[in-house]
C-alpha cells in the first residue's frame, strides 16, 4: 500500500460526463443523474484502509447534501485480477456493510478516474450546478477517527456552494491507497 496524495487540480474544470455500471451492472448515466445543485464524486474501493475509514462520513456528507439537491456517487477504479476484494461482488458487501445509499460504480477501464485526474483512493470532486469542478481535496482532517475531526472539508464545500459562495481555499489535498492502474500493475 503506497500512500499518495491527491493531485492539484484547477478548479472550474468541466466535467466529462460519463455512463458507468454499478456492482450489479445497471447502467448509470452522470448527465441524468446530476443534482440541480451539483454532484459529489468519490473516488473509492474496497481494500484502501483509508477509503474503509471514511465510508460512513462520506455517507453522512451524502445525505446532507443530497437535501440540497446535490448528488452524489462513489467510483470503484481498482478492478484488477491483483486485487480481488475490489471486485464488484466485494463492493455489494461495502454497500451493505455501510448502508451506503448513492452509487457505488465500477470503472473497468478507469477511464473516469483519469479524466477527473484521480491519483487516489479517496479521491473526492464537487462539481458545481454546471458540471464545473468546485472542491477537490479531503473529506475531512482526520481520516482514520472520526471523534477527533475538526474541519469537514467536504461539507463546508457543499454548504459553500449550496450558498453561492466562491469556493473555499485552500483546499487540501486527500491522502490514501494509490489507484491500482491496469496499465502499470504487473500480474
Amino acid at each position: 500500500m503506497a500512500l499518495m496524495k491527491s493531485a492539484d487540480i484547477e478548479l472550474g474544470r468541466e466535467l466529462e460526463h460519463f455512463v458507468l455500471e454499478d456492482s450489479v451492472g445497471k447502467e448509470y448515466n452522470s448527465k441524468e443523474n446530476f443534482g440541480k445543485g451539483g454532484m459529489i464524486i468519490a473516488i473509492m474501493c474496497n481494500h484502501c484502509p483509508y477509503s474503509n475509514a471514511i465510508w460512513g462520513r462520506l455517507q453522512e456528507v451524502a445525505e446532507f447534501a443530497k437535501k440540497l439537491d446535490i448528488s452524489c456517487v462513489a467510483i470503484n477504479p481498482n478492478i484488477h485480477p491483483n486485487y480481488p476484494e475490489d471486485s464488484p461482488a466485494h463492493m455489494r458487501d461495502k454497500i451493505e456493510e455501510f448502508g451506503i445509499t448513492f452509487p457505488y460504480l465500477v470503472d473497468s477501464e478507469q477511464s473516469v478516474s483519469k479524466s477527473l485526474g484521480a491519483v487516489c483512493t479517496p479521491d473526492i470532486f464537487l462539481f458545481d450546478e454546471n458540471a464545473k469542478l468546485y472542491y477537490h481535496g479531503r473529506l475531512d482532517d482526520n481520516w482514520h477517527d472520526a471523534r477527533s475531526v475538526k474541519d469537514e472539508d467536504l461539507r463546508e464545500a457543499v454548504i459553500s456552494l449550496f450558498g453561492r459562495q466562491p469556493a473555499l481555499t485552500p483546499q487540501t489535498n486527500s491522502q490514501g491507497c494509490s489507484i491500482k492502474w491496469i496499465d502499470t500493475v504487473t500480474g
